[in-house]
């Protein structure tokens, strides 16, 4: 870069009220040789009347108007090829400036580098001149204040949206967080409303319209007429709300199989929301906890004493989260809680279902589950063994695909083998048994052997089985190279006529 050229300042002008400018940014629209501002084709420059009060007699003006917005274009390049045209000839307008030794501040409404028209100039330009960037107050803060709402709190996760995005891709990244500010409504207005409602939390979401400025309007989304919203528009949903919305109530959250990316939205919204998180020691562990809540670890055979607890709290107006495996409902804590809750009339208990470890290690296979299956707890704790296998022989007989939870402990594994023996005298010796262990933890192992072949050695308590029927089947997929071969199994949905 030539010492002899200007420099190019981008200005972030804040959202609108002319006082939310910062002191650099006055004195530097007030100190250069050149003001650079988008408009559309009405002239209306909303970046000139924010800096308004800065400018100084004399200075150059580069007034860059837009050729269109949203109209049809008659360019062979359609939209796109239109807006290239446009933002190289007004890189060209700067850049000659620039090559002349003039300093030019280019004007962002916000902040420069977020969601602004300044970006497309400063990649452009920087590779021939330097460029030094003047942050500005954004739209989000402008409308977390006008709301008088703080937006997120302790560990909470702020997601910023442009409503441009389609409904269904607005609804699922809805969903996977606790805050979120939707930008560009305008004409996305009726898509991101329809986003919110899908989600459930339209009647959180806030409306905020031209922040900071006289026109501002804050409403609640649901009240806003969908032919009055404009472009500088935004809605905004709150993370702090839900907190409160859960107090006095208990949720059974399943955690999932293991994996962090298996768990919920949902899950982690409760997480978040919580004031006290109670479960066995290894599952609170696989969650972190936000400034302020308590951790109520236990050891795994302490379930009616985790479920009164969490009454007990609740019933304090504590928000309170009980942490499974899994899902919650299945072999898990949501039963525990639901049978104590009957005798606290004031509690609210709501399950938060999540993927159970059978889907979790049927998927390391294949599609084991892909036909009517049966699931059974081999643990003899809860009920008598000659229930267990009652069940084992009857599901054999109609011939289901299992699953098999609870197959071994550090006490008892004489069940793997009397499970084996009686299945044998329904199917075949070579049933393939998915042996999956911590599948999407960080001992992971994944196993396929014959029924016949089925050792009690090779299962202790962190394990779930699935047992094929006479249907399900098993072969190897070679991946090629030096890729380890992969067992594929599956149980087909035709079932043969009799």
């Amino acid at each position: 870069m030539s010492q002899n050229t200007g420099t190019l300042w981008g200005v972030g002008l804040g959202p609108g009220d002319p006082e939310l400018v910062t002191v650099k940014a006055a004195r530097v629209i007030g100190s250069v040789d050149v003001v650079a501002y988008h408009s559309a084709r009405h002239g209306r420059s909303i970046a000139r009347a924010i800096a308004q009060p800065y400018l100084r007699a004399g200075q150059i003006e580069e007034h860059l108007v837009y050729p269109v917005t949203t109209e049809p274009v008659d360019h062979p390049g359609g939209y796109p090829g239109a807006i290239e045209d446009f933002y190289h000839k007004s890189a060209e307008r700067i850049a000659a400036h620039l090559s002349a030794g003039r300093d030019v501040a280019l004007l962002a409404e916000g902040d420069p580098l977020f969601y602004s028209s300044y970006m497309h100039m400063h990649t452009r330009l920087t590779q021939r001149f330097n460029a030094v960037i003047v942050p500005g107050v954004t739209s989000v803060s402008a409308a977390s204040a006008a709301v008088a709402t703080p937006l997120v709190q302790g560990d909470q996760v702020l997601t910023i949206l442009p409503g441009t995005l389609p409904p269904d891709e607005l609804r699922r990244r809805l969903a996977d967080t606790d805050a979120a500010v939707i930008l560009k409504l305008g004409r996305s207005y009726p898509a991101v409303r329809e986003a919110l409602s899908a989600s459930g939390r339209l009647n959180e979401a806030f409306y905020v319209e031209r922040a900071s400025t006289p026109g501002q309007r804050v409403l609640p989304v649901a009240e806003v007429e969908e032919g009055s919203v404009p472009y500088f528009a935004l809605a905004m949903l709150a993370g702090g709300r839900s907190a409160a919305a859960a107090a006095g109530t208990v949720a059974v959250v399943g955690l999932g199989p293991g994996d962090v990316d298996w768990m919920t939205p949902e899950s982690r919204r409760e997480l978040s929301a919580a004031t006290d998180l109670i479960g066995y020691g290894p599952y609170l562990e696989r969650i972190g906890a936000r400034e302020g809540q308590r951790k109520y670890p236990s050891d795994n055979t302490d379930e009616p004493v985790r479920a009164r607890l969490a009454c007990e709290l609740a019933e304090q107006g504590r928000a309170v989260a009980v942490v499974s495996s899994g899902d919650p409902g299945v072999f898990a804590m949501a039963t525990a809680v639901l049978e104590e809750a009957k005798q606290w009339p004031g509690v609210t208990v709501r399950v938060i279902p999540a993927m159970t470890a059978a889907q979790a290690v049927a998927s390391r296979v294949g599609a084991p589950l892909g036909h009517d299956y049966s699931v059974i707890s081999l643990s003899d704790r809860l009920k008598p063994w000659d229930i267990i296998a009652q069940r084992l022989s009857a599901a054999a007989r109609t011939d289901m695909v299992l699953a098999i939870y609870n197959p071994a402990s550090r006490t008892r594994n004489w069940q793997v083998v009397a499970m084996r023996d009686l299945l044998l005298e329904h199917r075949d010796p070579g049933t393939p048994v998915v042996i999956g262990r911590d599948v999407a933890g960080p001992e992971e192992s994944i196993k396929v052997v014959r029924l016949a072949d089925l050792s009690q050695d090779e299962v202790d308590m962190r394990c779930l089985l699935i047992v094929g029927s006479s249907q399900t089947q098993w072969y190897t997929h070679s991946c090629g190279g030096d890729a380890a071969s992969q067992d594929r199994v599956f149980t087909p949905r035709r079932y043969p006529h009799s």
